[in-house]
């Protein structure tokens, strides 16, 4: 009987995907469901997906990456914590339902299916158990717990006020969701300002905090985030200033940066949408309320952007009232303008036309006073100028701002400001401030950018608000043992925008009754999903439990997230507002950190052409397909080599054919390797062995930097000298061969987990690969015995030596000069310079 030779054809990526996920799916390698595990912990947590569809291109760079840390910090002997769930409510949901006239649970749940499946396929070391939609009643249950704990502290409040509104997707938005340019960044419309009653979140409380301890995440956040958080909240110093009001018993609180230059103010502004606004005119003649209520109407219409460009024409009513300035008394009217924001303190500034230019431009269109204080030629140091009263500067007209219409901005010292003339900046501010606190009419104060968190949406698909409302419209907390509120089916209920929400319109779910039976409706508006996913990360820790949010316990065993990753898209709003939530349950004592994420990495984006793929663009690549031509391995393994993390992927720029080709040269080698698993690698090539230690000493060092490429490189460099001992050195039975193939195998696993546990069981070794341990690298390999030094002759190389590493300067000439190949370039030549840098290159210098 002839016996069959095995196959030599190695397996194709579908085959290996088919065999893996099977036997993934029945082992579970990645559970951490063993309460015995006493392994140091890791909490490696990717920002979980919104189910708008398939996994597309940006998902597959961003689980790529994040994958890599998490196997990485299992090789290095930790229990890694890698869950996965679904960010399931929201208005694209809602939106894409209405657009289809579908109900946007079977929706949700239609693609949360097939994104699940996708992202099984792309192999992941996710802990399926833990697995979370924050739509599921079960997760929101606990939104509306933290909102009633929240509300019990004063920090949940309902308000009416101005708020953004989007006219196309009709409900509002926060501040932070309001691009730069003044659109939504949901719909895209041009956010305008409706007055609506509204709950709130009062993240001020919490503003320095939020602030200082961005210090503890130094080094270990992106330093831009960083940069963006701290812009965001936007502290400043100054002082609050309390201005008296003819034939008005309350005073106007105006909160100043410069209360230095308060002898310069010659008017007051007012922004129209303000209460205060409405307040001061109230008792005026018709002429002046009509025309305020005109111009009020007419800044409804208008982004914060364009009322805060300095370009724009300044507009303004006059309010028919005088303040008092409490330093010189004199009597400052009072103007309604657009270019004051209602949320800027009390919503009213002192106008200082000389130094401020928005405030000069204003002036220069109502002819209003303009006075020097501040005389910027003059340096903080020597004689003081004095300026005549009314702030002119004849011999200087050219810096007159009355006359050329330009602030003066700069630094320089008082004047025409009584007893504070002749001070510096600083010094004046700290005097004015304390001499405002001593007379009563002012104090110390900070002022910060950030407004409390507007959570209110009219909008049917997210977390019911837990509130109801008596006869008498009391607010009543919903008791916590009848907590879910959940969502009414939507059989009946027309979805579209219309500017309230579609809850309004559930009769028989909006009408209940109070606590104690009497007759009530539930609050009808639904919470903004950032809420959700503010403090998701903790429920990861015990998400099936019914009895509690999380698990105090396993918060103290997993808790801080280790490694954050995601999109940098995410820098401001989700960030701010978990990190403001893990502040409150740390107040609530029920975590014991004040900061939810110890360490973050942004990922870039994956383009096309240089640009953000789309249909509309033409230049959309679809990850299914990518998947299907090249394979799962291929995919992941391009991604982490196109580049550092953090940079944008062209995908034009990438091959994952390359991949391809490269992965199989991979797992070539493990079929050729004929030396079994009990090899004794210390009697194999010493050279091979030397490249291999040398691997295993770096990598660590470059994951941990997130060297992702750098880490792919070095395994190239390896599987090429590999193949090269296999094919022209000491051969496949080598057990160095096997060594460093192992090592090949278990650095894949990072990257390209199907193919390295193929790799791993042709070796001879049962799964999971990613479950086996770093080896560590053997120092006595490490130590190099000789490098290589290139010799030149007029920077052309005449020879190579090889000297021992630590060889000095004076030593590696004499060899340099004394090599045949040197002394017949130099012949009898001139030497005019040698450079010598050792143990590398000597290079000799001649004339003639």
């Amino acid at each position: 009987m002839v016996s069959t030779p095995p196959s030599t054809e190695l397996p194709t990526f579908d085959r290996l995907q088919e065999k893996w996920l099977g036997i993934w799916d029945e082992l579970r390698p990645f559970s951490t469901a063993d309460p015995s595990d006493n392994r140091p912990r890791k909490y490696v947590l990717d920002m979980f997906p919104y189910p708008s569809g398939d996994l597309h291109m940006g998902h597959a760079e961003a689980y790529a990456l994040g994958d890599v840390i998490a196997r990485y910090w299992r090789q290095q002997g930790f229990n890694v914590l890698h869950p996965i769930g679904w960010d399931s409510f929201g208005l694209p949901a809602e939106n894409a339902a209405i657009k289809r006239g579908a109900n946007p649970v079977t929706w949700t749940y239609d693609n949360i299916a097939q994104q699940r499946e996708s992202m099984r396929r792309y192999a992941p070391s996710f802990d399926w158990d833990r697995v979370l939609h924050t739509s599921d009643p079960s997760y929101y249950k606990w939104n509306q717990w933290l909102f009633l704990k929240m509300y019990e502290r004063g920090l949940a409040y309902r308000k009416d006020s101005w708020v953004n509104w989007d006219p196309v997707d009709q409900t509002v938005l926060a501040n932070e969701q309001v691009l730069p340019d003044g659109t939504s960044e949901r719909s895209g419309a041009l956010v305008v300002k409706k007055k609506l009653t509204q709950w709130y979140f009062r993240i001020t409380a919490y503003a320095d905090r939020l602030l200082d301890d961005l210090n503890q995440l130094e080094g270990s956040w992106p330093s831009k985030v960083l940069s963006m958080q701290r812009n965001w909240i936007g502290r400043s110093t100054g002082a609050d200033v309390d201005f008296a009001v003819e034939g008005r018993d309350e005073k106007i609180t105006v909160y100043t940066t410069r209360p230095d230059t308060l002898h310069g103010a010659t008017f007051m502004v007012v922004a129209p949408d303000s209460d205060l606004a409405a307040d001061l005119v109230s008792g005026a003649e018709p002429g002046i309320r009509t025309a305020f209520e005109e111009y009020l109407q007419r800044t409804q219409r208008s982004s914060e952007i364009e009322r805060l460009s300095v370009d724009r024409e300044k507009t303004g009513v006059f309010t028919g009232r005088y303040a008092i300035n409490p330093l010189n008394g004199e009597r400052l009217p009072i103007w309604v303008a657009d270019y004051v924001l209602s949320d800027y303190g009390q919503g009213a500034i002192m106008a200082v036309p000389a130094h401020d230019q928005r405030d000069l431009d204003f002036a220069r269109t109502y002819d209003l006073p303009v006075r020097v204080v501040v005389d910027t030629t003059q340096p903080v140091t020597g004689a003081i100028r004095i300026i005549p009263a009314d702030g002119t500067l004849p011999e200087l007209d050219d810096m007159n701002p009355v006359l050329t219409g330009t602030a003066l901005t700069g630094d320089g010292r008082l004047i025409n400001s009584g007893q504070f003339d002749g001070l510096s900046k600083g010094t004046a501010i700290a005097r004015v401030t304390a001499y405002l606190e001593q007379h009563g009419l002012g104090r110390p104060a900070k002022n910060y950018r950030l407004r409390d968190w507007l959570i209110s949406r009219q909008r049917f698909w997210g977390t019911p608000i837990p509130i109801l409302y008596d006869e008498d419209g009391n607010e009543i907390p919903v008791p916590e043992d009848q907590l879910p509120i959940a969502l009414p089916s939507t059989e009946g209920l027309d979805l579209k925008p219309k500017g309230v929400s579609p809850l309004a319109a559930a009769t028989d779910w909006v009408t209940t009754t109070t606590p104690d039976g009497r007759p009530a409706l539930r609050d009808s508006d639904t919470m903004d999903t950032f809420v959700d996913s503010s403090w998701y990360f903790l429920r990861f820790l015990s998400p099936n439990d019914d009895s509690q949010p999380f698990d105090r316990a396993e918060a103290e065993k997993w808790a801080p997230v280790d490694q954050y990753v995601g999109g940098v898209t995410h820098a401001i709003l989700h960030l701010l507002y978990a990190r403001f939530i893990t502040k409150v349950l740390f107040d609530l004592g029920y975590v014991s950190f004040t900061e939810p994420f110890s360490a973050l990495l942004n990922q870039g984006m994956v383009q096309m052409d240089g640009a953000a793929m789309s249909k509309s663009k033409g230049n959309l690549v679809r990850l299914s397909e990518q998947l299907d031509q090249y394979g799962v391995d291929a995919v992941r393994l391009t991604m982490a080599f196109a580049g550092p993390p953090e940079d944008d992927i062209d995908w034009k720029d990438v091959s994952p054919s390359g991949s391809l080709k490269f992965l199989s040269r991979a797992l070539r080698l493990a079929q050729d390797v004929t030396s079994t698993p009990d090899a004794i690698w210390r009697k194999g090539d010493v050279s091979l062995r030397r490249v291999t230690h040398r691997f295993l000493a770096d990598a660590p060092g470059l994951v941990e930097a997130f060297k992702f490429n750098v880490v792919v490189a070095r395994i190239m460099e390896l599987v090429n000298a590999i193949r090269k001992a296999i094919d022209s050195g000491p051969g496949p039975a080598d057990p160095a061969v096997r060594e460093a193939t192992e090592t090949v195998a278990l650095a894949l696993s990072l990257f390209a987990p199907y193919t390295a546990e193929e790799m791993w069981e042709m070796l001879g070794y049962p799964p999971s690969v990613a479950l086996y341990g770093w080896r560590k690298a053997d120092p006595t390999l490490l130590v190099q015995e000789s490098v290589t030094a290139i010799l030149q002759v007029d920077g052309k190389v005449r020879g190579r030596i090889d000297v021992p590493p630590t060889i000095g300067a004076d030593e590696l000439e004499r060899l340099a000069r004394a090599d045949a190949g040197v002394a017949r370039a130099l012949g009898d030549r001139e030497i005019v310079n040698v450079i010598v840098r050792p143990p590398r290159l000597v290079n000799i210098a001649t004339r003639g």
